[in-house]
This record gives C-alpha cells, structure tokens and sequence, in this order.
C-alpha cells in the first residue's frame, strides 16, 4: 500500500486551526485531551433530525445539486433501526456545523448494496456504510470533517463493526485513501451507482480492528488526534450496545415511514 504524503493528509483532514481546540493534562499517559468548540452526539429527536437534514442538503447543494434536491427532508435509513446519524453542533449557540450517517448490515443488507455486489471476503462481515458526510462552510468545516470520522470510527468500535464501507466521488476518494482506507474493487476503479444518479463512485473499505496497528506502521499525523487524544465532546457510545437499534426519542415522532 502507498503511504499518502503529509501533505495530502493534513489538506484535507487536519484540524485548520490549532486554536480551535483547547488542550490540557489528562493525567494518563500517553493520553491527551482537547475541548473542542463544538459537540458530536448521536440524533435523538426530531430537531436534531431536522439540523442534520438541513446540512446534510446545504453540503450537497453546493456539489452534487441534482442529489440534493432528494435531500431536503430525512431519508428512510435516517430513521432505521441500523442506522446511526451524528450531528456536530456549536456549543455557542447551537447551530448545525456537521453530520454523517453510519447503517450497519445487521439485519438487512446496506443499502448500498442495491448498486454493487461486495466480493466474497466481505462476505459474513459486519459492516457499516458510511455516508452523507456535509459540513458547513467556512474555517472550522476542515476540523468538523476530521472530529466526524473519529467519531464515526468510534462509534464502530463500540458496536462492534469489522469493516467502515465508503463511496466516494473524485476528489474527495483521495481524502479516505489517505486515512488508509483501500478499495474493495481495485479493478474497477470507479462505479456509476444508480441510487447517486448514477455518478461514479469508488467503493472503498476500512478494516476497523487494524486501524490503529496500520496508522502506527505508516507514521499516520493523525494517528494521535484519533488515537492517543480524548475528546469529551464526542458522545456516540452512550447507550450503545452492540448491535442493539438506537433508541429514539420518545417525545419525537417519525417523520417518515420507513419500509
């Protein structure tokens, strides 16, 4: 495997500004750990449903407008049992800064397996897709971007997910090619997917029990943001079992029927 340069890493997933994040001692060794101005937390309710829909469409009206048109309200796997959606949320006022979506295979195929057949090696695997990564513009989207694939590799190690699955569109494949992500189909390179308007995408995998063994070979930069760093404002694992559903918000009420 060719180990990306720094400098193609930190382009894209390094944290932009190193004042954004307030460090000090944790007093364990070899442990850090940072405040961050923002939290990331799973969605529990039907506000937060509705902040991540409004990001999650912002970001894909800037670069995949005909897709954003289908994104103004949550999608059926928003609200399945599988699913998992992560919001970033300033903790000055609130506001929407991020979101992803992780749906795990547990007990139905991902729905990215309605455009591509996963080769056998996968086969019998517990996976996650993950997806629908938007950020909102300005400065602080880079370290958004960054603390949102930590906590997504966070919340699959907690739930007990083998392999983190990505389809990605040129450019931003480099972005996880450089976090050691490798493809799932080498020769075919990039796929059209029919549920993404048919737009070529590569489909790319992430064994998570490896992660932190490969990153420490390759001399990752960001092996001691994700690994060696405490961040308590990421909160995905509470409350989590492995492949328990999320509970919900009971106050909420679903939005949409999911088939």
């Amino acid at each position: 495997m060719n180990i990306p340069s720094t400098a193609t890493l930190t382009s894209h997933f390094a944290p932009a500004n190193a004042s954004a994040t307030i460090p000090f001692t944790a007093g364990i060794p070899g442990v850090s750990v940072e405040r961050l101005p923002f939290t990331v937390r799973l969605v529990r309710s039907e506000s937060e449903l509705r902040k991540a829909v409004e990001i999650r469409h912002a970001a894909y009206a800037r670069h995949m407008p005909e897709v954003a048109k289908t994104l103004r309200d949550p999608e059926p796997l928003d609200l399945a049992a599988d699913s998992a959606v992560l919001l970033a949320e300033s903790r000055v006022d609130g506001s929407p800064l991020g979101t992803i979506r992780l749906q795990s295979n547990r007990h139905q195929p991902l729905a990215l397996e309605r455009s591509v057949d996963f080769p056998t090696w996968l086969q019998g695997k517990v996976l996650a897709h993950v997806s629908r990564l938007g950020v909102a513009q300005g400065l602080s989207g880079r370290l958004v971007k960054t603390v949102l694939i930590k906590a997504s590799f966070q919340y699959c190690e907690a739930n007990g997910i083998d392999w983190a699955i990505v389809a990605a569109r040129t450019p931003l494949d480099r972005q996880y090619a450089a976090l050691l992500f490798e493809d799932i189909f080498p020769e075919a390179g990039f796929v059209p997917l029919p549920h993404m308007n048919n737009v070529p995408h590569r489909v790319m995998g992430f064994e998570i029990e490896t992660g932190k063994a490969r990153w420490t070979e390759a001399k990752h930069p960001l092996l001691g943001f994700f690994c060696n760093t405490y961040h308590p404002d990421i909160d995905v694992v509470d409350e989590i079992n492995a492949g328990v559903p999320l509970s919900r918000d009971p106050v909420a009420q679903p939005m949409i029927s999911v088939q």
